[in-house]
């Protein structure tokens, strides 16, 4: 979905956490100002992040609002991974078991406390396959079941099977109160969480008001809101062009913005702050649902061959990014290695064209190809967050399968349409979503189960020797199932499943204030400075 669609659901999903969207991120200087208390935060996102449940979305926009107004049980280092507390002081994971014992005085933003049995509400919301929950096999394990002691204030998660990573899922998972469990509508507008901010105002397409909450002490290691320099109020604005973005930083419109494209440069002459996450940028997926000409995995090889991935990928990245080098790529990455180079399908326009022969799709006098009168013509979709390099990537591809005769109509989007159309069951052939994680069991509901919008397989990808690699690394621990990891990927990329092409870096960019974006900003680490 850094789904995000974790955004980056990032879709982060551009999913994004660590979500579907991922951790790690530093940061470079844009003044020596002093911090000042108190005074307005104004966040720049390129899309709307739409229904504000937590539990029920995978988009990066939604994963970076949530931040503020939702806790998890406990936070990641954004640089060695290492778990370290949020709402829980304390924990254990030891084979099938895990628990967590909360931290003391927790309260919601309606005044009322948080229990281990709140908790152990919201786990068991997500792990229930009837509430479609985009969280579940994302950052829960499938079939895990949660207990709570409200005398202890302990929870205990016990899972079907061991699972490598539980921890860093659980970093990012967000918890709601109960009130907001109870009345589950109201989280379309509203939010109920024991988070650092609490939103006042909500006018959806246009901006979103959060207010600061006092005695707030149980945030990421300790964060709290008696910290000097963080803003009294943060406004959230719907900006989807990153060129009106980046003049919004300039004049002091905005206070912070993520900008991809050719727009970055300017705003780091101007001496701008930047806070830098590595990402997956460029990720190609393909409808694999029966009936759509990319279901045939001909099709998916010869598309992918016609392809010049190293041109897309300096395009895309203007120049800065460099080859993908897993899918699960945000830092601090669980399993570092290269599970794409030797997988990825070589470029051959003339083989592609074989190929496609093959599959029945001749081409005519016109150049098109058409296989029983019907032209190969395909819906391609990619999101509108790189601004004009995306555009100029994306017109590069269109041209590339033109060559080899097929016909494609490239459609940008803001995330919010992009994820309704992939996950709804829409019309799409193509798309290019960067699903940003940092451990590659985080993937495993994209690339096979159930396909959307039964599951959150939205590609309808069905690998058998894919699911039993999975089944061989989940049964290992942590990092020493790596290998297993890194193999069960390369044979996605290999057959053209999935095709991985460009790393880039995500800079948000900050005017008269500091933050960090360990994959997603972090609330509690925003210092206001003097302008």
């Amino acid at each position: 979905m850094k789904q995000t669609i974790a955004g980056t659901y990032g879709l982060c999903l551009a999913l994004a956490a660590t979500a579907l969207a991922g951790c790690g991120g530093s940061s470079s200087s844009g003044g020596t100002a002093g911090v000042v208390n108190g005074g307005t935060f104004t966040l720049g996102l390129s899309s709307d992040p739409g229904d504000l449940d937590p539990q029920m979305g995978a988009g990066s926009t939604l994963f970076t609002v949530t931040q503020f107004a939702y806790d998890t049980l406990v936070s990641a280092d954004g640089k060695t991974g290492e778990i370290r507390s949020a709402l829980a002081k304390s924990w254990q994971a030891k084979g099938t078991s895990v628990t967590l014992t909360l931290a003391d005085g927790i309260t919601c933003s309606d005044g009322s406390r948080l229990t281990a049995s709140d908790v152990a509400d919201n786990l068991n919301f997500v792990g229930d396959p009837k509430n479609k929950s985009p969280l579940l096999g994302t950052f829960l394990p499938p079939g895990a079941k949660a207990k709570g002691d409200d005398a202890t204030r302990v929870v205990t998660l016990t899972l079907a099977q061991p699972a490598p990573f539980v921890l860093t899922g659980l970093a990012s998972l967000p918890i709601v109160c109960p009130g907001g469990m109870a009345r589950r509508a109201s989280l379309k507008t509203a939010t109920a969480g024991t988070g650092p901010y609490k939103l006042t105002e909500a006018a959806p397409g246009d901006h979103y008001t959060y207010m600061i909450r006092d005695g707030y002490t149980w945030g990421p290691n300790g964060a709290t809101t008696a910290t000097r320099g963080l803003p009294k109020t943060v406004v959230v604005k719907v900006v989807e062009n990153e060129t009106t973005a980046a003049n919004l930083l300039l004049s002091g419109g905005l206070s912070a913005a993520t900008i991809i494209g050719p727009d970055a440069k300017r705003l780091e002459k101007a001496g701008l702050f930047a806070a830098k996450t590595p990402e997956l940028a460029g990720e190609q997926w393909y409808n694999h649902v029966a009936g759509r000409p990319t279901g045939d995995p001909k099709v998916r090889m010869a598309l992918t061959r016609a392809l010049d991935l190293d041109q897309l990928q300096k395009v895309l990245t203007s120049g800065e990014g460099g080859p993908a080098m897993t899918l699960a790529a945000n830092e601090p990455v669980a399993c570092p290695g290269d599970s794409v180079s030797r997988s990825l399908p070589a470029t051959d326009p003339r083989a592609a064209g074989a190929l496609l022969d093959q599959a029945g799709w001749k081409r005519g006098s016109d150049g098109r190809r058409a296989k029983g009168g019907k032209p190969l013509s395909l819906t391609f979709l990619y999101r509108n967050t790189n601004g004009s390099a995306g555009d100029a990537a994306a017109e590069l591809a269109v041209k590339q399968w033109k060559a080899i005769g097929v016909e494609a109509t490239a459609r940008s989007q803001n995330e919010t349409t992009l994820t309704g159309t992939i996950f709804g069951g829409g019309n799409w052939d193509v798309a290019w979503v960067s699903l940003n994680v940092n451990s590659p069991d985080q993937l495993v509901p994209f690339l096979s189960g159930p396909a959307a919008p039964k599951g959150n397989n939205f590609a309808a990808i069905s690998d058998p020797d894919y699911d039993k690699a999975v089944r061989s690394a989940m049964a290992t621990q942590g990092t020493a199932g790596c290998r297993q990891w890194l193999a069960a990927e390369s044979g996605l990329i290999a057959k053209a499943d999935i095709v991985p092409f460009a790393n880039g870096v995500v800079r948000m960019f900050g005017k008269a204030a500091r933050f960090e974006t360990p994959g997603q900003l972090v609330p509690t680490s925003i210092r206001m400075l003097a302008r």
